[in-house]
């Protein structure tokens, strides 16, 4: 087996969405217009903020109308009784959806600790997008229970599912579909730096990993240096490490020592120029939490905030935040999850409305898997679809896109005590995301392989 020099140092009901829906679906990004590949001028971002562990979003999206809630609360009794009043229905935040025609009379609402999003909702530049998950084909409960429609491998697995959701392939995989979008934006000529096409605050991550890009690291404050570099005050001790950490007296003709020795060189000088480009920022006056969400929410700000200096028209950033494998325990640990990714979210789309670049910057949630609707007691288990938020001046906001399963048992979207069997895949979530971003056709098939197969969807002249 040959190894690339590249590589080696890389160190919805049954079946598809109905027509309708996913026309819905894929125009729901006010403004959209799909960038000429040829004539990219204008910057666009996305954000994507991963919930690791797997984030229950029947606490993110409640039912509210009276008959759905009792539902809801019946089945969750012995988890709601632990939430105490926090889960009345007197105390939850009602969403007026714009789409309400198309709920069949049902009503939602968010939890009180999410009261930013729910007023980023109202204003209209926040939607849902319903029962999402990894794919291969359209599914049901029959389907899945007889094994004729294939399904995503390792299901329910952590480290498999976030792969599965980044690339659609379990751990393993080498490209994300955000590093795909990226590659694209490359071969367009909008970035004249690649190397700040995809960058991330929480590490070396597949999602932003594709053929042309690999991930930029910042830190919550700026690039990483190396610590010597900034520590000497003698000039000559201080170029002397540089040379050292630049590979700048290496002039071998081994491949792979010319290709280490070249990275370490431009990682040293990447570093010095974004660092230099922060140095230079009018700070943000937007206030973030204090929270590790927000400290990288605020420094992807900052990095938005210096493009020009960057000279990048495209960039796809992640973020992550931990704690959502709620076994148990749930009522004591999920809602402060919850109140700093609506916190850390509505701070980061103030800043963007600051800067005057809502419109350009589109955020949107993931997460391995759902959890199931059922209670274990005080917790839940690994599900799979879920609820997702898409968030942006560009989003068409104040609506539902998708299918809110019934809150009850034993439906046709349900594999088992509440497990959700998606209804509008990953790729149907993210083609809309990359049509807005700017790629075409082909572009989209090549970073989103299983889209082929959800047949009625085009969601690309829909969502964002």
């Amino acid at each position: 087996m040959s190894i690339s020099r590249r590589h080696l140092l890389k160190g919805i009901g049954a079946g598809a969405l109905s027509t309708a829906t996913l026309t819905t679906l894929g125009s729901a990004m006010r403004g959209f217009q799909a960038a000429n590949a040829a004539e990219v001028t204008d910057y666009k971002a996305l954000v994507c903020v991963f919930m690791w562990g797997g984030c229950d979003t029947h606490d993110v999206l409640l039912p509210y109308d009276q008959t759905s809630y009792d539902q809801f609360r019946n089945i969750r009794s012995s988890l709601l009784a632990s939430y105490g009043a926090s889960r009345d229905r007197s105390s939850l935040l009602p969403l007026t959806p714009a789409n309400s025609a198309d709920l069949g009379g049902r009503q939602f609402a968010m939890p009180p600790e999410m009261s930013g999003l729910q007023g980023l909702f109202q204003s209209g530049d926040m939607a849902f997008v319903a029962n999402t998950g990894p794919l291969i084909r359209p599914l049901n409960k029959t389907q899945w229970r007889d094994g004729s429609v294939p399904v995503p491998k390792q299901l329910f697995s952590h480290n498999d599912q976030q792969s599965t959701w980044s690339a659609s392939a379990p751990e393993g995989a080498q490209f994300g579909w955000g590093g795909r979008f990226a590659d694209a934006a490359v071969a367009s000529g909008a970035n004249i730096n690649r190397e700040f096409s995809t960058i991330t605050s929480v590490g070396n991550e597949l999602f932003l990993t594709g053929q042309d890009v690999l991930p930029y690291q910042i830190g919550l404050d700026g690039a990483p240096e190396i610590y010597l570099l900034s520590e000497y005050n003698d000039d000559g001790i201080s170029n002397l490490l540089r040379r050292h950490f630049t590979a700048a007296e290496f002039n071998g003709s081994n491949l792979i020592g010319r290709d280490i020795a070249q990275i370490a060189d431009k990682s040293v000088v990447l570093n010095e120029s974004y660092n230099q480009a922060v140095a230079n920022l009018i700070p943000i006056s937007t206030q973030f939490p204090r929270s590790y969400l927000g400290a990288q929410l605020r420094s992807i700000a900052n990095t938005i905030a210096i493009r020009d200096s960057l000279s990048v028209r495209r960039q796809v950033f992640y973020a992550g935040i931990g704690g959502f494998d709620t076994h148990s325990s749930q009522s004591a640990d999920l809602p402060a999850r919850l109140s700093d990714v609506s916190a850390s979210i509505t701070a980061f789309h103030t800043a963007m409305q600051e800067l005057g670049i809502a419109n350009s910057v589109t955020t949107f949630t993931a997460s391995e898997f759902g959890r199931t609707l059922s209670a274990n007691g005080d917790g839940t288990d690994h599900g799979w679809g879920s609820h997702h938020m898409v968030v942006g001046g560009a989003v068409q906001g104040q609506n539902i896109y998708g299918e809110v399963p019934p809150m009850e048992l034993g439906h046709v979207q349900d594999s088992d005590n509440g497990r959700l069997i998606p209804t509008t895949s990953v790729e149907q979530f993210a083609e809309p995301l990359g049509r807005w971003f700017g790629l075409n056709d082909n572009e989209l098939a090549a970073a989103l392989p299983n889209l082929g197969n959800f047949t009625a969807a085009n969601l690309a002249q829909n969502i964002v």
